[in-house]
């Protein structure tokens, strides 16, 4: 954990300073003066999520290193904008095939989609910034080096993203229990934004409303719903073979 944790109020504050991509900002329970303030301005106006923790956590995490009452979680790997992912799709002269994820916060589902992703030919991950798993160390190894090559956009806002996608042309299918066609009988081919739920949740209501079709995947077993990770790679792999069957 140590490589990925920045320690201390000046490493901190320099970190934010220079744009460095921080997923999660630790400050001790209680201290909102001197330099702490401008940190957690700074964090703010980056749209860094700040959380307040009780002094006995941070210790723990920081490992006896100089704290001094703050901890900065840094992403394995620097984060892009929505549009590179959109401009990646252009330049391979492909129609956009994206992800998108509703508060995944298990690491490990993650770190699998991201290498599903990878071998579907996925375009690129879109994540929202809070209530969910960001890019760390344990997502980096779950990927088995997926992370290095599946761009990854944190956005604030997943419901205006999603409406910007559709701007762009993009067709949002959601994976939904409920929803009103199988996945194998919807036109996956085209210029796809593929929405995953959360882990038990599924996808919130705002973000459902926002999908032009929800999709199941039929199940006949005991079990009601799959793993996140599993279901995201049969949606994926069901994409990957409408647009490529003619190809193959």
């Amino acid at each position: 954990m140590t490589e990925e944790m920045i320690t201390g109020r000046n490493p901190v504050l320099e970190a934010i300073k220079s744009g460095r991509s921080i997923h999660k900002l630790w400050v001790v329970e209680g201290e909102k003066h001197g330099s702490i303030l401008q940190i957690m301005a700074l964090a703010k106006e980056s749209g860094i999520v700040t959380q307040f923790v009780p002094r006995r956590r941070i210790e723990e995490m920081a490992q006896n290193k100089a704290h001094q009452g703050v901890i900065a979680f840094v992403a394995c790997k620097a984060y892009v904008e929505v549009e590179d992912i959109l401009d990646a799709a252009n330049k391979r002269g492909e129609s956009p095939f994206i992800i998108i994820l509703d508060e995944i916060k298990d690491p490990h589902n993650l770190g699998a989609i991201l290498r599903t992703a990878d071998a579907v030919g996925a375009h690129g991950v879109i994540i929202p910034q809070r209530r969910a798993v960001g890019l760390t160390g344990v997502v980096a190894k779950a990927s088995a080096g997926a992370v290095e090559y599946v761009p990854v956009a944190q956005v604030v806002n997943l419901a205006r993203v999603l409406e910007q996608l559709k701007k762009e042309g993009l067709w949002i299918f959601g994976a939904d229990m409920k929803g009103e066609e199988t996945f194998y009988d919807a036109n996956l081919s085209g210029a796809i934004g593929l929405v995953i739920g959360a882990e038990g949740a599924g996808i919130s209501r705002l973000i459902k409303e926002k999908c032009d079709v929800l999709v199941n995947i039929p199940m006949t077993g005991q079990i009601s719903s799959l793993n996140a990770s599993v279901a995201a790679s049969i949606l994926m792999y069901e994409v990957f073979k409408q647009r490529n069957g003619a190809k193959m």
